[in-house]
């Protein structure tokens, strides 16, 4: 397992390499520390990607199974387990939106917020629900580049590194991604401005 990140080793991915090293000794309470300061990472970058809260626990639970089993071949000295985590949910994520495309054809289902609101939090969560859309209409490799950029607030370098591409390529891919969403959104803010007049 290398560390894709060639960054300075901070104190979190000093301490991940010591847990690393116990847990490829198969310590069960190293695995756990690990699991408490990671697997949130690997479940925001799941929702964010899929939309789906069950897709994305499995795919946290994943990304940490293949932590435990490529322990002892863990290289001590990169990014830390947050770096490889990145890189391995978003690859799960993306392994799962191509299998979408050619298994399902079912929309999402849509949320139903059953408690009354005040207009201006209406407003925040349909916006911010019409948000989520649009990211969730991309084309997976632009979806990949907002969720890592903006959501899990990745450098350009480190977003780049996790989806292998170099750092032209991801500008231009990023280019794309936010042109495709102002788009979208800016039909999304006519079509309600329409619907309330």
């Amino acid at each position: 397992m290398t560390d894709v990140l060639m960054s300075p080793v901070t104190p979190q991915a000093a301490e991940d390499d010591t847990l690393m090293a116990r847990v490829a000794a198969r310590d069960a309470a190293a695995f756990r520390a690990l699991i408490e300061a990671h697997a949130g990472k690997a479940h925001r970058i799941g929702w964010r990607m899929l939309g789906d809260v069950v897709e994305a626990e499995d795919v946290a639970q994943e990304a940490m199974l293949k932590l435990w089993e490529q322990a002892d071949k863990w290289q001590a000295g990169g990014a830390g387990v947050g770096a490889w985590l990145n890189r391995v949910a978003t690859n799960l994520c993306l392994d799962r939106l191509r299998r979408r495309r050619f298994s399902s054809d079912e929309d999402v289902p849509e949320r139903v917020d059953e408690t009354p609101l005040a207009d201006a939090r209406i407003d925040a969560d349909w916006m911010r629900n019409r948000a989520m859309q649009a990211v969730q209409a991309l084309p997976d490799r632009q979806r990949a580049a907002i969720v890592l950029t903006y959501y899990e607030e990745c450098s350009n370098l480190a977003a780049a590194e996790i989806l292998n591409l170099n750092i032209k390529a991801f500008e231009s891919l990023l280019l794309r991604a936010r042109q495709a969403l102002k788009s979208g959104l800016g039909d999304v803010r006519l079509a309600r401005q329409g619907g309330a007049a």
